[in-house]
């Protein structure tokens, strides 16, 4: 039968010839997403050229492709074969890379996901300790508004000693999310009636002398895929744009235990891609102004909030530098824990066994605070383990094993600059990690320069896309995904399609060759207790997805990147052990304590 809306090419049926030819092209096509840098996933896909040149012929043709459509069940039409023929094409190259790995036939796939190997021991003490704060200057302020960037630490002593309420705060910060979050972009619903019935709770029990600790009456915000009874959750997605979802996700409910205020449910991008939603690009408060400038991705509502004082911390996740990302770009903390630490039970799926929950802030000790709130198991979510977090901000550096990637900071891996306007960006940007690195140093962290494991890591990456086009597989098969925003060739709508051509045997060898990656990694972390990078841009980012390592990235700085004219906050990167966050936060915290930039803030003065 004709294919509706076909009319610029003519398809034969399926004689046996033809399909026997057309199993090892169906076997071996893929995903475009393959082929595509980091900041596809994380950032606004780069825009393709129009007029789009015609696709390059490759070894998976046209009529192949179509006829693979008939075997795994999906209609694309003419214009979505065109768009998603080279991808299939470049995967082919990735699946023969790991056809080629020996991978022992004992090695099971990773598919119910443990971050640990076996015979993996936690090398910190069994017993949660109660969870105490370093020394922090008090915030001064004259009125309340003075408090909209004070960090957790300070917010919570001002709470505690009732020289704040709890009300108060959350007023001002709705009325920050009102004056300054339309300019952003950054919210999608207000939840201004519960956040000051919370507020008014969370000061009754205060002065009940009923204190639920460092978060107490602090408000936040949550990234828009965290299911909240009765408030809208919208995944930035149109599809999901009045979803309403009836429970809380354990994340929601172990924040309100802990008495803190939801204010917000914050921008996403599209089902977890980007900084661009339903709603428009949540914008970067360095630069609000810059139409390319966005605040990166997906936890772009998040890190943007934070960073303009909208909200005391947040929530996001990350997949492939959903945190990393945006925090290094909008100059805040951000945490990802461990694989595992956080129960995603009320949380949007995007990839079963590389999705983590994590909070962003505006100091080490405020992600700290938050993380000792929401890690551990729910009797929900089944790779949540019972490891314990110890944190202490007194544990001496000189007991920390510390390495740095020595050439990624020297700029090796970077395209060799073209003019002279890039020579001096790259030369600003070894000056300003150099003075990172010095200032590590003076704080008393020893360094040991080193190298991460060689292993063909973006030829498994695949495995993010396959299962995100296995979430959202209904949407895909029913047309609903050509409502999302973006529609060019390394966003979703086309990921998903073309992930559909990815063959299950090429799938769970790859979680099997995932499995040597960790045992990589093993070998390279049983030498070091944290290793230090820059942020995002560092090949352990994917690596550390994959492997399920936990890591926190700070701001060191800024440069200026054409075509944009402000200055943009950088990061510094610090990776620590499976279950230990503690000693990647202890060093970062020594590193925001030497240097001013946490302290710096965006000039929100624009309603």
């Amino acid at each position: 039968m004709k294919k509706p809306g076909r009319k610029t090419q003519k398809h034969s049926g399926i004689d046996r010839r033809a399909f026997v030819k057309l199993l090892p092209a169906a076997g071996a096509a893929g995903l475009a997403i393959s082929g595509l840098p980091l900041q596809a996933l994380a950032q606004t896909p780069t825009p393709t050229p129009s007029p789009r040149p015609s696709p390059t012929p490759g070894r998976i043709t046209k009529d192949m492709m179509h006829n693979a459509e008939k075997v795994i069940g999906i209609e694309l039409t003419d214009k979505q074969e065109d768009m998603a023929l080279p991808g299939v094409n470049r995967s082919l190259d990735s699946y023969e890379v790991v056809r080629k790995m020996d991978v022992p036939l004992d090695t099971e796939p990773a598919i119910v996901f443990h971050p640990a190997l076996p015979g993996f021991h936690i090398k910190r003490a069994g017993a949660k300790t109660k969870f105490k704060f370093g020394k922090h200057e008090p915030a001064q302020f004259k009125s309340v508004d003075d408090l909209a960037f004070a960090t957790v630490p300070q917010l919570a002593e001002l709470i505690r000693t009732r020289k704040v309420s709890s009300v108060e705060l959350t007023k001002m910060y709705l009325g920050r999310l009102k004056r300054y979050g339309p300019k952003l972009l950054c919210i999608v619903t207000l939840t201004e009636e519960l956040a000051m019935k919370q507020a008014q709770d969370a000061d009754s029990d205060l002065k009940g002398g009923r204190y639920h600790g460092p978060l107490h009456g602090i408000p936040w915000g949550a990234k828009d895929l965290f299911a909240t009874k009765g408030i809208k959750t919208t995944w930035g997605a149109e599809p999901y744009r009045d979803q309403v979802i009836d429970y809380d996700a354990t994340v929601v409910q172990r924040l309100r235990a802990a008495g803190a205020v939801l204010v917000a449910k914050l921008s996403m991008g599209a089902l977890a891609q980007g900084p661009k939603w339903f709603g428009g690009v949540t914008r970067n408060p360095w630069a609000p102004d810059e139409d390319r400038q966005g605040s990166s991705g997906s936890s772009a509502g998040p890190a943007s909030a934070t960073s303009a004082g909208l909200v005391g911390f947040a929530i996001g996740t990350e997949t492939l530098g959903s945190i990393m990302s945006p925090s290094s770009t909008c100059g805040v903390t951000g945490l990802r824990p461990t694989y595992g630490r956080v129960s995603r039970y009320g949380a949007m799926g995007l990839s079963w066994t590389m999705d983590k929950i994590g909070p962003i802030g505006r100091g080490v000790e405020d992600c700290a605070a938050v993380l000792d709130a929401i890690y551990g198991p729910d009797d929900r979510d089944i790779t949540v383990g019972t490891a314990p977090f110890n944190w202490s901000s007194e544990v001496p550096l000189s007991s920390l094993r510390v390495g740095y990637l020595k050439t990624e900071f020297d700029g090796a891996g970077f395209q060799p600059p073209q003019n002279d306007q890039q020579r001096q960006l790259m030369e600003q940007r070894r000056t300003m990690y150099q003075e990172a690195l010095t200032a590590l140093e003076k704080a008393g962290v020893k360094m040991t320069p080193v190298e991460l494991p060689k292993f063909p890591t973006q030829n498994i990456r695949y495995i993010l896309t396959a299962e995100a086009a296995t979430a959202f597989d209904d949407i895909t098969r029913d047309g609903r995904v050509n409502q999302l925003s973006g529609q060019d060739p390394g966003d979703w709508p086309n990921t998903f399609r073309t992930s559909r051509f990815i063959p299950a045997v090429e799938y769970l060898r790859a979680q099997r060759a995932r499995v040597l990656l960790m045992r990589e990694m093993d070998k390279f972390m049983s030498q070091w207790d944290v290793f230090v990078s820059p942020a995002p841009n560092s090949a352990s980012l994917t690596i550390t997805n994959l492997t399920g390592h936990p890591a926190v990235c700070v701001p060191c700085g800024f440069l200026n990147s054409p075509p944009q004219t402000n200055m943009l906050p950088r990061a510094i990167m610090f990776t620590g052990g499976l279950y230990d966050e503690a000693s990647p936060l202890r060093v970062a915290l020594a590193f925001e304590q030497a240097t001013k930039w946490h302290t710096m803030h965006p000039r929100v003065d624009w309603a």
